[in-house]
């Protein structure tokens, strides 16, 4: 599972740690590229038939992906289908991780239960992350704490 994750992320962090490369701006390359969230719902729409982005829907087939940015991979409460290899995850959702993990997911995490092919489409993958952010944002009442 760490060698995995760590190939991922390596795809985002090896060209600008590499000698003869130029020290670019590594914030760009640990963020996925800019989406737009309306199509984002609209690419979203095949995942609604296991996720859903509202807390109050519950979890699917899958997990709900309310607020899933900084969330432990395979631990929401209440969820009791996560395959093995999510169940023994380590790592935190992050744009830049869900954007790896979206380009082909059975192939990111082998043994994993989502039945999905993902979204290859890069311009795609950034809509749809830019949904997920966008519905992942929390108003001014809830940001209260009592």
């Amino acid at each position: 599972m760490r060698r995995l994750l760590c190939a991922m992320l390596a795809t985002l962090l090896l060209p600008a740690a590499m000698p003869g490369h130029a020290q670019a701006d590594t914030s760009a390359q640990l963020s996925p590229p800019q989406g737009d969230p309306g199509r984002g719902r609209l690419v979203f729409a095949p995942c609604r038939t296991c996720h859903f982005t509202q807390a109050e829907a519950g979890h699917g087939n899958g997990p709900n992906l309310h607020r899933i940015f900084g969330k432990v991979a395979g631990k929401q409460p209440g969820f009791e289908y996560y395959s093995a290899p999510l169940q023994e995850a380590q790592f935190v959702w992050t744009p830049a991780l869900l954007y790896a993990w979206l380009e082909n997911p059975m192939a990111a995490i082998p043994g994993t239960s989502m039945m999905s092919a993902g979204v290859p489409d890069p311009a795609q993958r950034a809509d749809l992350i830019a949904y997920l952010q966008q519905v992942s944002v929390r108003t001014a009442a809830e940001s209260v704490t009592p």
